[in-house]
């Protein structure tokens, strides 16, 4: 099975014994390597002539990715706390950035994949966005305890309609002209909805609040879809002839579980994103589209991700009929800025230690592309799905963001992931909607 994370071993899983290879050092740290070996004492008695054999390893015994991730939040503890940073020449040479601890210590991360995915789209219209973050606010205003969390949530609703009243004109007019019908009729729906969410609050009504909220959040994320005309970017020319999303797509996926009285099957559903990856996910489509899934295992359930995606036999992913040969793609990274994906390269290796990935691993449910460790465009069919929740996991601050390529969410029924055990059997992934924005689809080609 395909690699996620590096798979040579250490004799200990301490902090003190975490080879360097281990620590991305950009995504975590974002200080001097060289300061975080004299500070930690890291260091690894794996030598060069041992990788092969290590590397053959991972099919066997896979990474503790649990243990990893403890230790390397307990790491990022240390850091904080430690009021000494090497300022030398030579420290400074190593790594002329030197950016601040602080970006280590940001606000909340957002965790829900619906919000995930509407900060994702490619607009840029402030008054929606004035609109949007109340609204969002609200699930953290919930979390508040007693009475106090309804005088949020009323501050948040009369934030929300505050903003909408003025800027309802400059919401319609960034809709693309082609979809501004519908989208002017969400934004009657939005407002109304919110009219009727006020009495609702004021009856301190807390699950009626929260199911508002959702439906609201809904009118916002198909207002801001009706703001994207056309697709934004061309992708590289290598890879315009693979199956490409040129939008977004649901699927639902139904699992078979085995050996739990509590549960017998699971349907997730998950929403594709290609905005941000559309190789990735058009890749992923085209292989639903084949019914490659159907009837596969879960084949690694280890409290840290759920994985699945390598076929019977000794190839580890799609073995493309028309070529007879694997079917790869490249790993594919947004980034918050940036008007189309990197590709090829991690994060690290770019040298961009601050940037913001458009789909972090923040949300239980993340979904992405399982690849070789020493071979960034190595992903084929095994795709894995985080299941820890992002305070072991932050935003830019792991060892996932930028080196592996994040390409959807499961939006519905992601608590019951923690539920599947390897040998549970995928029945299907059907498509929903969004079929029609697959270009390229290799499905339909005979043979």
């Amino acid at each position: 099975m395909a690699a996620i994370i590096p798979c040579h071993y250490c004799s200990s899983l301490s902090i003190s014994k975490l080879p360097r290879s281990h620590i991305p050092w950009g995504n975590i740290s974002h200080v001097n390597a060289a300061w975080w070996g004299r500070q930690l004492s890291l260091r690894c008695s794996v030598k060069s002539s041992q990788k092969a054999q290590l590397h053959n390893k991972m099919n066997e015994k896979l990474f503790p990715f649990k243990e990893y991730a403890i230790s390397i939040a307990l790491a990022v503890g240390l850091v904080k706390g430690m009021p000494f940073v090497d300022w030398s020449p030579n420290a400074y040479a190593a790594n002329p950035s030197m950016p601040d601890l602080s970006v280590l210590i940001s606000g909340p991360p957002i965790k829900d994949p619906g919000a995930l995915l509407r900060y994702a789209l490619p607009i840029d219209n402030k008054a929606i966005r004035e609109v949007q973050k109340p609204l969002e606010d609200i699930t953290d205003s919930l979390k508040v305890a007693g009475v106090k969390a309804l005088d949020s949530v009323e501050r948040n609703v009369r934030q929300a309609s505050r903003s909408l009243e003025p800027g309802k004109s400059l919401i319609i007019s960034g809709l693309a002209e082609s979809k501004k019908d519908p989208g002017v009729e969400l934004l009657d729906k939005l407002e109304t909805g919110m009219d009727e969410l006020q009495p609702i609050v004021e009856g301190r009504n807390r699950d009626a609040v929260a199911t508002k909220q959702k439906e609201l959040l809904n009118y916002v994320g198909s207002v801001e879809e009706d703001m994207v005309e056309g697709f934004p970017y061309e992708v590289p020319e290598e890879y315009q002839s693979m199956p490409v999303l040129k939008g977004r797509a649901t699927v639902d996926m139904k699992v078979k579980v085995k050996d739990n009285p509590n549960i017998d099957e699971c349907v997730f559903r998950i929403i594709l994103d290609g905005y941000n990856a559309p190789v990735t996910a058009g890749n992923f489509l085209d292989l639903v589209e084949r019914h490659f899934y159907d009837g596969m295992e879960i084949q690694r359930a280890d409290g840290f991700v759920v994985q699945t995606g390598d076929p019977e036999g000794p190839a580890e992913g799609f073995i493309d009929p028309s070529t007879e040969k694997t079917r790869t793609i490249p790993l594919e990274i947004m980034v918050n800025g940036e008007k189309s994906p990197f590709y090829g390269t991690t994060l690290e290796e770019l040298g961009l230690y601050k940037a913001q990935t458009r789909l972090p691993f923040n949300a239980f449910g993340t979904m992405a592309m399982a690849r070789d460790e020493f071979e960034s465009n190595s992903a084929s069919s095994q795709v894995f799905w985080l299941l820890k929740e992002s305070e072991l996991t932050p935003s830019n601050a792991n060892i996932l963001d930028g080196r592996y390529t994040v390409f959807g969410y499961i939006t519905e029924n992601e608590d019951s992931l923690a539920d599947l055990k390897v040998g549970d059997v995928i029945e299907s992934i059907q498509v929903v909607s969004g079929l029609n924005n697959l270009v390229n689809p290799s499905y339909k080609v005979a043979g």
